[in-house]
């Protein structure tokens, strides 16, 4: 028998792999698109003082959005994917640290260079 951690994953399974190189990774979840969605994820996320530097949704259509959450890379990670994966209105969650250059040019297009 495995240890919960270190099971292989089957070769379909999605990245949920935290990124250990970078500062910052990319959550990307596939959620049902109805009024409250957006407040649960984010809602986890506040309860857990787990800081969520950047959001984008976009409805991908058959009733789901997309949310991509621009995150910190930190251990607390995997336990904040675990958790989003058990409500109900989250179908997927993926990492994908290389979806943070989308962040990079929304910041050029409304010109945040990241002082306060």
């Amino acid at each position: 028998m495995f240890a919960p951690d270190s099971r292989p994953a089957p070769a379909d399974a999605p990245n949920t792999a935290v990124p250990q190189d970078t500062g910052f990774t990319v959550l990307d979840l596939i959620v049902s698109n109805h009024p409250g969605v957006m407040s649960h994820v984010c809602g986890l996320f506040s309860r857990r003082a787990f800081n969520v530097e950047a959001i984008l949704c976009m409805p991908v259509g058959d009733g789901l959005s997309r949310i991509l959450l621009l995150v910190p890379s930190e251990e607390r990670l995997t336990q904040m994917i675990a958790q989003a994966m058990k409500l109900r209105d989250v179908h997927e969650v993926r990492t994908d640290a290389s979806l943070a250059g989308i962040f990079d040019r929304l910041r050029k297009v409304v010109g945040w260079n990241g002082v306060s």
